[in-house]
């Protein structure tokens, strides 16, 4: 049976080789009654291949089916609705291009459908790039989505808030997004009231929101990767989330960007993750009895960001190179212990590597700011210093690390054992070149 429905797909595509062969390379018209002919006559349950080739869309798949495509098999869709649209439960499509021409809002693959797997699916798009709806237990992996024409001039200006997003969930719950790659669509994978879902080594790039969790319990983030987003993940309205092993760069080209930005989160976990390069490494706003540990906040413009936050755990967080380590305002009895800020100097008598002092966030310099932001101009200047040295009014209430780590771990050292060496190599280049200056200006002295 499957032999026969294959040589049946080859014959079907035979006959308008002529119409493909026309002048200018028109490709055929007919592709998509072809493919919906075949779809409509198959069984229940059995795998139809696609040779290589290009079909017009639009697909309706309403019985469960295993369509792969051979080679390179690409659907074509200019109609005002989905490429293709999924009604059966446990559909899978694999090894197939989609270009999704539509500007209508209509997703490149709509999915109202249980237990369907799209694997190895390339999809280029002017709207969204799939969706799902009332669809449980779906398996997205090891796919590809971008902006149609992201690289043609006229598409260079279109704002992210017009452009669709990559893979959108709505009510779909237990789903696993993984492997997939995501380029410039307004979020990059969207969940909104979709339950425990994995999202996992996924890879977003120049998009809005990398990764952009709504009203979720349970949702797993872990592994993926985000550069040059407005925000790498925004996770918001969650409970009981995990956010583990992400890494997120260079969120740094809006006012609002950040690493990592949790909103209204409560019992959740975030840990072990990188967050290097963004404006704000990590954003938590009106979150409660969160867990943060084991992550490194490196080279941001601020480290981390507290507003309206209470009885969050900080444990083991390393920051590093940020221009401002921390700011807090009205956050109170969060519980801070055993971090590393690379721009504290503590005392440790008892000498157990932690310091004896504690580290206190002054938000002296925020809300200066948040009043008169003009006074941005004056950052870190020794006024500001002076000013936030005699600002310790109610400081009981300030964000504090109680015993911060006084060196950096070995193992969590970005340039593991070269500390010594640097200090060492660093006073042996002010010797020389303080030793070079003397000469220079003794042997000027000498000729004049």
């Amino acid at each position: 049976m499957r032999t026969t429905l294959i040589w049946s797909v080859v014959c079907l595509l035979l006959l308008p080789m002529s119409a493909a062969a026309a002048p200018g390379g028109a490709e055929p018209t007919s592709g998509y009654e072809r493919v919906q002919t075949l779809i409509d006559a198959a069984k229940p349950g059995e795998t139809l291949e696609l040779p290589a080739g290009t079909y017009r869309g639009p697909l309706v798949v309403d019985k469960p089916l295993h369509i792969r495509g051979m080679g390179t098999a690409r659907i074509v869709n200019d109609a005002s609705e989905p490429a293709v649209v999924i009604h059966a439960d446990r559909v899978t499509l694999e090894g197939v291009e989609i270009d999704h021409n539509s500007q209508t809002g209509e997703a490149a693959i709509l999915i109202e459908a249980d237990e369907t797997t799209l694997s190895r699916v390339a999809i280029r798009t002017r709207s969204h790039g799939i969706q799902l709806r009332e669809a449980d237990r779906g398996i997205i992996e090891h796919s590809q989505i971008a902006w149609l024409g992201a690289d043609a001039d006229r598409d260079r200006e279109v704002p992210l808030s017009q452009k669709g997003n990559g893979i959108d969930l709505f009510d779909s719950h237990r789903s696993r997004i993984a492997g997939n790659e995501i380029s410039g669509m307004n979020d990059g994978i969207y969940l909104e009231s979709s339950h425990g879902a994995l999202v996992e080594d996924n890879k977003v790039e120049r998009s809005r929101y990398g990764i952009h969790c709504m009203y979720t319990n349970g949702t797993k983030v872990i592994g993926n990767e985000g550069r040059f987003n407005v925000t790498g993940a925004m996770i918001m309205g969650v409970q009981d989330a995990e956010v583990t092993d992400n890494v997120f760069r260079m969120q740094s080209e809006n006012v609002n960007s950040q690493g990592i930005l949790l909103f209204d989160v409560q019992t959740s976990r975030i840990y072990r993750n990188v967050v290097e390069g963004n404006r704000v490494g990590l954003y938590i706003e009106q979150s409660l009895r969160n867990e943060l540990t084991d992550n490194d906040v490196l080279r941001n413009f601020i480290g981390i960001q507290l507003l309206e936050s209470e009885g969050n755990r900080f444990a083991n967080n390393r920051f590093i190179a940020n221009v401002i380590e921390a700011e807090a305002t009205e956050s109170k009895d969060n519980r801070l212990t055993g971090n590393y800020w690379d721009s504290f100097r503590g005392i440790d008598l008892d000498r157990d590597g932690m310091s004896d002092i504690p580290y206190a966030i002054n938000p002296f310099f925020q809300q200066l700011v948040d009043r008169k932001p003009a006074f941005q101009l004056f950052f870190q200047s020794p006024g500001i210093r002076f000013l936030e040295s005699l600002f310790v009014a109610d400081q009981s209430v300030w964000a504090a690390d109680s015993s911060p780590l006084m060196r950096l771990p070995a193992e969590a050292d970005p340039n593991p054992g070269s500390g010594d060496s640097d200090y060492w190599w660093s006073l042996f280049f002010g010797i020389f070149l303080l030793a070079s200056s003397i000469a220079t200006i003794y042997m000027v002295g000498v000729k004049n």
